[in-house]
């Protein structure tokens, strides 16, 4: 067997770091599950990480190269991570504790160990010393049965498993189905953006489940509890809560970070709160990130989605808006406005599927590609151009250069029919713009059809 103990130390700092960081420390759990990539056999016990190896060390290259790897992915940045192994648990343990507090190895193990280093045999030091017992050897040389009546079972079956007589058995540890952690804030948190000092904790733990599950987050929800129950005669919820969510699944918990920011700085708090707690509610298997060894694909910055989703938490989402295109031939109801929140991604993929189907571009000024002649600009509502000599004027007569483009739509909404005569034209004032001539039975009886500026050129 081979067993490997680990232990972080927030008060032990990586030197090289000028000035210290502050450290963002995961709770135990979250820790147990980084070390599951290593072996599914990772249990806490007492204050160390115990790893049993013994099954998998060879598919990480052996003993050494698996110590390294774990000091390597150390899941704690500005911390040293505290190693030991052994051929038991409790000696792995034992000797991460002698570590700890920088005394060296006995040269007979595990005989030779110091007796508080076995946590079975703690709470009978004094005693033991007493009968000139200082060591794990000693005690193991006195008569079994006197032991178990003087000090009870446990201290002889810790030994036992010690030198190996008897199996060692553990709770190991399992990754839940849905991310869930809690934790007590150090103080009253008075405003909302005080807590996210304690939530990057939380974060830490859950891009850990997210990594061992290779899952991706989607919405996550932060909730905080009140330390009041009734404030200036209101009786106050249990619970307040915030959700984020984003468009595209991320592991990145630098952006969920500064998500919360903005959303906590729009919040008011009912009362100050205790206890803050952070659940995922929807997650999607990760596939990874894309990169290229071209260097124009690996552009630095933001993501397109990441900004909308930063700016809509800013400002609320009904201030960050994108076009959407519509199926409607009527250039004024060609695209209607959405939350950008709601429609980046799903135009990403559809770009994305229009990019892989698309066919050779054709000219602007084949009637196959109607759209290339739309002008950049379009006005709020249509202007009605003042006709002289049958002519319609602009800043001067126009003069028609390309058209007539026939548009017929908009039948299947009562009193909303537009059939109309397109032309790109010229301003003797204005430059290019483009026009219509309505066609309806509206002006039919008149002597002179209607004539409107819809667009502009640039």
């Amino acid at each position: 067997m081979h067993w490997i103990a680990l232990r972080w130390s927030p008060e032990e700092s990586v030197p090289d770091t000028d000035p210290p960081r502050p450290i963002d420390m995961p709770d135990a759990q979250a820790l147990g599950w980084w070390a599951l990539q290593f072996t599914p056999r990772v249990a806490w016990v007492d204050e160390g990480l115990l790893l049993e190896v013994s099954a998998c060390e060879r598919l990480w290259g052996g003993k050494r190269a698996l110590m390294r790897e774990l000091a390597r992915l150390n899941p704690v940045p500005g911390t040293r991570i505290q190693q030991a192994q052994g051929a038991t648990s409790l000696v792995a343990l034992a000797r991460l504790r002698l570590f700890a507090r920088g005394e060296a190895l006995p040269a007979e193990l595990p005989g030779g160990l110091p007796l508080d280093t076995l946590t079975a045999a703690r709470e009978h030091l004094e005693l033991l010393a007493r009968m000139g017992c200082r060591s794990w050897g000693q005690v193991d040389a006195l008569p079994r049965g006197g032991l178990v009546r003087r000090f009870g079972a446990g201290l002889r079956d810790a030994l036992d498993m010690a030198w190996g007589r008897r199996p060692e058995s553990y709770r190991w540890l399992e990754l839940p189905e849905v991310f869930e952690q809690k934790l007590e804030l150090p103080a009253l948190a008075e405003s909302a953006p005080e807590l996210l000092w304690s939530a990057n904790r939380l974060l830490a733990g859950l891009q850990i489940w997210l990594r061992a599950r290779q899952q991706g987050v989607l919405a996550l929800e932060l909730q905080w509890t009140l330390d009041l129950r009734r404030f200036n005669g209101v009786d106050l919820p249990r619970n307040e809560q915030v959700v984020v969510r984003t468009a595209q699944a991320t592991q990145d918990m630098a952006h969920l970070r500064r998500l919360l920011s903005e959303r906590l700085a729009l919040i008011r708090l009912g009362a100050p709160a205790n206890w803050l707690r952070l659940r995922s509610i929807e997650t999607v298997p990760w596939a990874g990130a894309s990169t290229s060894f071209l260097p124009e694909d690996n552009r630095k910055g933001d993501k397109l989605h990441e900004l909308v989703e930063r700016l809509g938490a800013r400002l609320g989402p009904d201030q960050v808006l994108v076009p959407v295109a519509q199926a409607d031939h009527r250039p004024e109801r060609m695209q209607r406005w959405a939350r950008a929140t709601t429609t980046v991604a799903a135009a990403a993929r559809g770009r994305k599927k229009s990019a892989a189907k698309a066919d050779a571009p054709a000219s602007p000024l084949q009637p196959s590609a109607p759209g290339a002649l739309y002008p950049p600009w379009l006005l709020r509502e249509p202007l009605r151009l003042e006709l002289r000599e049958g002519h319609p004027h602009y800043h001067g007569r126009l003069a028609k250069l390309v058209g007539p483009q026939r548009v017929e739509a908009g039948w299947w909404n009562e009193g909303q029919l537009a059939v109309r005569d397109y032309f790109i034209a010229e301003s003797p004032g204005a430059g290019l713009v483009w026009i219509y001539r309505e066609r309806s039975s509206a002006w039919l009886a008149e002597e002179a059809p209607r004539w409107f500026l819809q667009g502009v050129y640039a």
